[in-house]
């Protein structure tokens, strides 16, 4: 495997597509506010959401190496397993930080300004698990600053609207988290690591989780009242909507064999089908 591949699989980067159709939406609705469409804009905003996201992703497996190394599901990861170095990782992050602050820098100044503090967000859900069980809403917050934050690139304003679906990225990812958490939770137990079925078990982590599930679909039904979307972006809340319950319907406190289906492919397909259905509702 090449050095790229084995960087691309340290971070994950298929693992985008949960956000990045999330903050293509904050574009849209910014470019239905009387602005034009620029392409330097569209690529830089592009940009800092795969910047910001590598940065997170990297510092995570960094921070976590010395426990990947003791859990077997993680120990196959790069840095335990060898074939990155933690110094190179680490530099790897930092570089990421570096290119983020200077693609908002081309932005503007409120999105210069801020990236220090999106910065301090996705990198500190690294260290949460160490001490609180709410760890998996810091990273919801950290995916959440998508849809505003490229609204915020192309308008230099904040609006209820993009809020509004950072609301719901924030309940989705809060929610999703705490499921794909339930395959570590023992680990995490012998590891004194802190996670919502940590504290409350796996039947009442999967009650959790519905209800922060149900919010976002109450948050993208307020979106869609107070945005006087159209019938096309109803069809993207229906569906969804069933794939959040589909999602839950593949994980039971039984049986935790299908986290993965669950995690991956339902919420990748989920966020992909609202960010068309929505984005189309503009333009049909």
């Amino acid at each position: 495997m090449s050095t790229a591949k084995h960087y691309l699989s340290l971070i994950k980067f298929s693992h985008t597509i949960f956000a990045l159709p999330f903050a293509m939406i904050g574009f849209v609705l910014a470019l239905n506010t009387n602005h034009t469409f620029q392409l330097k804009l569209f690529i830089l905003v592009v940009l800092c959401m795969v910047f910001a996201r590598t940065a997170a992703m990297a510092f995570n497996r960094y921070i976590d190496r010395h426990f990947d190394k003791l859990n077997p599901r993680t120990a196959v990861r790069e840095i335990p397993a060898g074939v990155i170095n933690p110094t190179n990782a680490l530099l790897f992050v930092i570089i990421n930080c570096a290119l983020f602050v200077t693609a908002t820098y081309f932005i503007n100044t409120i999105c210069f300004y801020l990236s220090p503090v999106a910065l301090f967000v996705v990198l500190f859900y690294s260290y949460t698990k160490r001490f609180t069980p709410l760890c998996h809403l810091v990273l919801g917050v950290g995916l959440a600053l998508a849809p505003i934050g490229s609204y915020l690139a192309v308008t230099g304003e904040f609006n209820w609207l993009p809020l509004l679906f950072s609301f719901t990225v924030f309940c989705w990812v809060s929610g999703f988290d705490i499921i794909y958490a339930l395959q570590d939770q023992e680990f995490d137990k012998e590891n004194k690591l802190k996670s919502i079925p940590v504290l409350l078990g796996t039947k009442n982590a999967l009650l959790v989780s519905k209800l922060l599930h149900f919010l976002s679909f109450s948050f993208i039904v307020i979106a869609g009242v107070y945005g006087h979307f159209n019938v096309v972006y109803w069809i993207g809340v229906s569906l969804f909507s069933g794939l959040l319950i589909y999602q839950h319907s593949l994980v039971k406190p039984t049986d935790l064999s299908k986290i993965n289906l669950a995690f991956f492919t339902t919420n990748g397909i989920a966020s992909v089908v609202f960010a068309v259905c929505t984005i189309a509702s503009f333009y049909i």
